[in-house]
């Protein structure tokens, strides 16, 4: 029997139903079905299975993929939505059912029992320490962001921002959004000229550079990343901002020079960890003065039924952000207010992330050979993957994105925000 018809055989066995996408394996044979126009997934060789049969799931799929193994020709969305809405209704498989994918598994690698492929060494390394220490937080922040600023710059473009735009349009650039965002946040921290501002995991020092250009505060932008430290304070240089702003490469943790009139955490969050994040939210509430704001910008996932039972997703843990963990915005809420804070004011922007990673997918592989130059062909199909598969996520509601606004309310109650709070929806002169 081909070898196509013995894999959609059994990608029906392990997915209880007929592959919702063509196949092709390495001896050319497909399978499928009969969509041609519809995506193709691509086994272009034995060594994909073998890394399923000792990684089964995602990592074996992600080991293949970032190795070349795997691979989708036509539209990449459409065969990740189709086979992750099939994978999802997918019951777990007995043990008799996973021993006879294995043993299927083996019948298509061959005759000898094969040993363990290697991992790509894009994947994360052997991880020591605590979860969330200081110096493993450090290794998890360099193996995602130290990838080299000149890839960072080709896959986000000039704006350098590493979180989700504000779109006002479907015709709103990617940059023009970029500078929407980081003004909404400046408003909603009503910064004004003279005062302070902690800007916490400031990556390559957009939000910094924003606020101090346009609203003429003082900032300490800190970063755990060296490379985005130097391209930072760079930028610094080159706007003329020196004596307004100033990158450290410091954990939030060892930051003790408060108090700040506000805070912008923006993106940072998500590698904080659930252990940590009490913690996190206290330590930032300690940094505000009486009164002063903080604005926490931060992925969320849906709570789950049996919160026991979360798992981080292996590919994501292994490949893009090790250690990092997501939480439902209730939890995240809820751990703002012990802290001390007051939360004032919560906006979703959801369907804002899925335009912003469309659009740094659309930059990726518009540069494709550029971007595997820059780093890797590993690296460069590990962020195809990951982007492509989290818009999808935004799109569906598997995850959020939240701006959350809190303030550390003053000691005698004294009200801090204006009556009609939302006045930040536009800037006024």
């Amino acid at each position: 029997m081909p070898a196509a018809q013995r894999l959609a055989a059994l990608i029906e066995q392990v997915l209880g139903g007929p592959s919702p996408v063509r196949l092709r394996a390495w001896d050319g044979s497909e399978a499928g079905p009969p969509d041609t126009e519809g995506p193709v997934l691509v086994v272009r060789h034995r060594r994909a299975l073998r890394r399923l049969l000792y990684r089964p799931g995602e990592l074996g799929l992600a080991r293949a993929w970032v190795a070349g193994e795997l691979d989708v020709e036509g539209d990449l969305y459409e065969a990740l939505d189709r086979l992750t809405t099939l994978a999802m209704r997918r019951p777990d498989a007995p043990p008799a059912a996973r021993l006879a994918t294995a043993r299927d598994l083996l019948a298509l690698i061959g005759p000898v029992v094969p040993v363990p492929l290697p991992a790509p060494p894009e994947e994360m390394p052997r991880r020591s320490g605590a979860l969330h220490s200081l110096r493993r937080d450090r290794s998890a922040i360099s193996h995602h962001y130290d990838v080299g600023n000149d890839f960072y710059e080709l896959v986000l473009g000039p704006s350098m921002v590493y979180s989700c735009a504000v779109f006002g349009t479907q015709d709103t650039t990617l940059a023009e959004a970029q500078a929407a965002k980081l003004d909404l946040i400046c408003r909603k921290l009503a910064l004004r000229e003279g005062q302070r501002l902690l800007d916490v995991g400031c990556g390559w020092g957009s939000m910094a550079i924003h606020a101090a250009r346009e609203y003429g505060v003082t900032v300490v932008g800190i970063t755990l990343s060296a490379e985005q430290a130097a391209y930072a304070r760079e930028r610094v240089v080159k706007e003329g901002l020196e004596d307004r702003v100033e990158i450290r490469v410091q954990d939030y943790r060892e930051t003790a020079d408060g108090p700040f009139d506000a805070i912008s955490s923006i993106g940072m969050a998500e590698h904080v960890g659930a252990a940590r994040y009490q913690e996190y939210a206290t330590r930032l509430y300690g940094l505000l003065r009486e009164g002063g704001r903080l604005l926490n910008h931060q992925i969320a996932r849906r709570p789950w039924k049996d919160e026991s039972a979360y798992r981080i997703d292996p590919f994501i843990d292994a490949y893009v952000f090790p250690d990092g963990e997501l939480a439902p915005v209730g939890r995240t809420v809820g751990l703002l207010e012990r802290a001390g804070f007051e939360v004032r004011d919560l906006e979703s922007l959801r369907e804002h992330y899925a335009l912003t990673l469309r659009e740094w997918v659309r930059n990726l592989e518009a540069g494709w050979g550029e971007a595997v130059r820059l780093s890797s062909a590993g690296r460069a199909r590990v962020w195809r993957l990951y982007m492509a598969a989290s818009a999808l996520a935004f799109e569906r509601g598997r995850i959020g994105v939240n701006q959350v606004l809190a303030v550390r309310p003053p000691a005698d109650g004294a009200s801090v925000l204006p009556l009609r709070p939302r006045a930040w929806v536009e800037r006024t002169a």
